[in-house]
């Protein structure tokens, strides 16, 4: 890979985040709400923008920062901008497309870090407008959900130059605690996609084996217990199952709809790659149905809702029966 163009010496990022650069930050979400606040809260100086204005006014108005009254105003005030944006297709809007987006005001040296689930395909293309507008794309899709955006501990996955991602790297540390190159630009959102498929894989065999185990005579939160003993411990049964499944919650912060783009994403890469994908298919297949029964706006551990219907029975501690 060939370096990206220097940023100027004025522009540097720094060790110490309360000299560093501007920060544009587009999506002020669920995730990005809390992500943005992380980068106050280090002392970096913030440019917000949403299109919902009166989240961004409330964000500033909460947490610090100003408000854009533009796009290209945002670019131009920035020095590191990031989208944090529930596809690529918005991410390709607020960048380039319409007659207010991020390059129409984009500086030199700018580095643009796009932390969106999104298509790598998509992404590269977005990189190489970026480079003929002089800045610099790296992809960095995050994993943890809102509890971890909150404390700054995500998982960063990073797809572009390495010496960019050096650059950066303060930045990201105010987010993350484990930042993790994946390779050139889109790698980081092929990493993403796919350790959602694996996630979403395993919440659907868990749950399918909890009810098989509540119609058996076993108290399903027993069986977390146990599983979170044992070998069959992963991300749900820790941090999901008693969370938001047995206590019907159904509110981790985390869309359906979202889950399910994202794992049309990792079948996408494997169509690309001529990889057979009979267990993501399938996988896939389900996380959709259920979308289709139960609606758009749905949190994605409603899913499980979807394997109540087809058994009969919901999901309940014994204790809280």
């Amino acid at each position: 890979m060939t370096a990206g163009p220097h940023i100027a010496a004025h522009d540097d990022v720094r060790d110490d985040p309360r000299m560093g650069p501007n920060i544009g930050f587009v999506g002020i979400g669920n995730m990005g709400w809390p992500m943005a606040a992380c980068l106050a809260d280090a002392g970096y100086s913030l440019i917000v923008a949403d299109a919902r204005r009166v989240t961004a006014d409330n964000f500033v108005q909460q947490v610090g920062g100003r408000v854009a009254d533009s796009l290209a105003g945002l670019a131009a005030a920035s020095d590191v901008i990031i989208t944090m944006l529930p596809t690529s297709g918005n991410v390709s809007s607020v960048l380039a497309d319409g007659v207010d987006n991020l390059l129409v005001g984009l500086r030199p040296g700018t580095v643009v870090i796009d932390m969106t689930s999104g298509q790598p395909a998509i992404t590269r293309k977005l990189a190489e407008r970026v480079a003929a507008a002089g800045g610099i794309l790296i992809d960095a899709p995050v994993s943890g959900g809102v509890s971890r955006a909150k404390t700054g501990q995500l998982a960063i996955m990073v797809g572009g130059d390495a010496e960019v991602l050096e650059r950066v790297r303060p930045v990201l540390a105010a987010m993350g605690t484990s930042i993790l190159p994946c390779g050139g630009v889109g790698a980081g959102q092929a990493m993403k996609a796919l350790n959602n498929l694996v996630s979403a894989g395993g919440y659907l065999i868990g749950i399918e084996a909890l009810l098989i185990g509540q119609r058996a005579g076993l108290d399903p939160g027993v069986m977390v217990d146990v599983l979170n003993a044992s070998t069959g411990m992963n991300n749900s049964t820790q941090k999901k199952f008693r969370q938001f499944v047995l206590s019907r919650g159904f509110d981790s912060g985390f869309s359906l709809d979202l889950m399910v783009k994202d794992l049309s994403i990792a079948l996408e890469i494997g169509r690309d790659g001529a990889t057979p994908t009979p267990f993501a298919a399938m996988c896939r297949e389900m996380w959709a149905a259920a979308l289709a029964s139960l609606g758009p706006g749905q949190d994605h551990t409603a899913v499980a809702k979807l394997s109540e219907r087809l058994v009969g029975t919901e999901l309940r501690a014994a204790n809280d029966a």
